[in-house]
């Protein structure tokens, strides 16, 4: 393991002191989940204080609240682009140039909203895991274009940028 989702404060507070401990390795990933709700600059750097590799930002904050947070903290954001109904079914396509441009270091996330819930999955469920994942990548691709077009001085992460603690 490379990272965590966290979704509790007192948690992150642990792992963190563990980790200053040396019972977690010093490049261990901590991920603030979208459940967290991180809503103001405050709270941010709290959570930044605490340990947090990275946040993830509540989709329905307007850019300009999203911007205030940005000037507390210089972690990269986690955004959905396309959110999961269970989180607001919001879309903010139409604003990736500009997320891109005032909010990086940002990763957008591609979530679905008006599908079926897959989770837990199984095998009843593999093509439309299968489906959904190739409409997932459709909509990246759409999302890569519009990037090109309006804002092609951005800069891509490479495919496994170490904030991620993607696993090796």
């Amino acid at each position: 393991m490379r990272g965590a989702l966290i979704a509790d404060e007192g948690l992150l507070s642990v792992a963190n002191e563990l980790k200053s401990q040396g019972v977690i390795p010093k490049e261990f990933v901590f991920k603030i989940s979208a459940q967290l709700m991180v809503t103001n600059p405050v709270t941010a750097k709290l959570l930044v204080d605490l340990g947090a590799s990275t946040i993830n930002v509540p989709s329905s904050l307007s850019i300009e609240k999203l911007y205030e947070i940005r000037q507390a903290v210089d972690v990269p954001f986690d955004l959905y682009v396309e959110t999961p109904d269970a989180l607001g079914g919001f879309l903010r396509y139409y604003e990736i140039p500009e997320m891109i441009r005032v909010l990086s270091p940002v990763y957008l996330k591609m979530g679905m909203r008006n599908h079926q819930d897959v989770y837990p999955t199984g095998k009843h469920l593999e093509q439309l895991n299968i489906n959904l994942a190739k409409e997932r990548v459709r909509r990246l691709q759409l999302s890569r274009e519009m990037i090109a077009r309006y804002y092609p001085e951005a800069i891509e992460s490479s495919t496994a940028p170490l904030d991620l603690g993607i696993p090796k």
